[in-house]
């Protein structure tokens, strides 16, 4: 902190203040003019009263974003033991290929969803600031890892239709369902109020004009109160250990009806039933809620769909245009459109 690391929030769950950038350039300009290499200490710094606090999870990454933010960096380096992102979790998919590049948006929405390499909060000042994340294997230093920034290299990083899958288990899926709401443009309103008077965050929301299904992370959860509250405007059903399967991939802003036809064919094929899905307002993640005994299976399966090209190809045309996404690890092409 005594390079002016200025924090916001209480202690243990703090965040840096933007405001503090000038004085923390002020203090490293100098060391790095003179080609020296500062060694700063991560995830602590002193909030606007002097007291010393910790930042969240992922405080060690966000102090080094943050720093790279206030001097104008031209690479922040995360070193890690993994060789940086993978397209799935190598535990539950052995043959996961590594991500040779994501933006900052699919960073982000991986990191929400499972995927525990970078927390979402440490990415901010690198976005805001437009200064590349890369991420390293500090056993394999040689490997390239991956890099994260606001756009591809399409030459250095041919583009795919998805970019990674992750997954969010032991989560529990909420039926909301009234006929009152058809109409009334305060139920939502007091649905969430309710939630929120609960402390419960949520994960992914679905609706219709009768009905809301929505997602809890298994350390959220609605108690008898909440439930209780819950049961005064409609009908409330639960039903636990779920998980969330979410394909990633800043392609398919455009290409959504061609992932899920593959996505829905597969697992039809296989048995697998899905509750529910989401697709959030960025287009570049569409969430799939199941059974979370159903997991192993499906994860292993929609991967080799989109990595592998293992199920059966769909064409999809726009504008009679189409273009050829390169999927990694050899694997053929397919035909989808282009826009991007």
């Amino acid at each position: 902190w005594t390079i002016g690391m200025r924090t916001i929030g209480r202690f243990g769950d703090a965040v840096v203040d933007e405001d503090c950038y000038s004085d923390l350039k002020s203090s490293l300009s100098p060391i790095i003019q003179r080609r020296e290499v500062a060694v700063v200490t991560g995830f602590i710094g002193k909030d606007a009263d002097g007291r010393i606090v910790t930042l969240g999870r992922g405080g060690s990454d966000l102090t080094a974003t943050a720093l790279a933010a206030a001097c104008g960096l031209d690479e922040v380096q995360v070193w890690k033991d993994v060789d940086g992102m993978m397209s799935a979790d190598p535990r539950l998919v052995p043959h996961a290929v590594p991500v040779p590049f994501a933006t900052y948006e699919e960073a982000a929405e991986l990191a929400y969803f499972g995927a525990q390499l970078l927390h979402p909060v440490s990415m901010q000042p690198a976005l805001k600031a437009n200064v590349p994340v890369r991420v390293k294997n500090s056993y394999n230093p040689d490997h390239p890892g991956t890099l994260i920034a606001k756009q591809t290299n399409e030459q250095q990083f041919p583009q795919t239709l998805v970019t990674a899958i992750t997954t969010k288990r032991r989560v529990t899926l909420v039926d909301v369902v009234s006929t009152r709401m058809v109409g009334q443009s305060g139920f939502l309103a007091r649905l969430f109020q309710s939630l929120s008077a609960a402390d419960v965050s949520v994960d992914v929301v679905a609706t219709s004009e009768v009905s809301v299904s929505l997602t809890l992370d298994k350390n959220s959860q609605l108690d008898p109160t909440a439930i209780a509250d819950l049961s005064q405007i409609a009908q409330v059903a639960i039903h636990s250990n779920r998980a969330i399967i979410s394909l990633v991939g800043d392609n398919m802003k455009d290409h959504s009806t061609a992932v899920l036809a593959s996505c829905f064919n597969i697992l039809a094929n296989n048995g697998i039933h899905v509750e529910m899905i989401s697709q959030g307002a960025s287009k570049v993640n569409i969430a799939l809620v199941l059974d979370d005994e159903d997991t192993d299976a499906a994860l292993p399966l929609l991967h080799d769909c989109f990595f592998l090209e293992e199920c059966k190809p769909l064409t999809q045309t726009k504008n009679t245009t189409t273009m050829k996404a390169t999927l990694p690890a050899a694997a053929s092409t397919s035909s989808i459109p282009a826009t991007r």
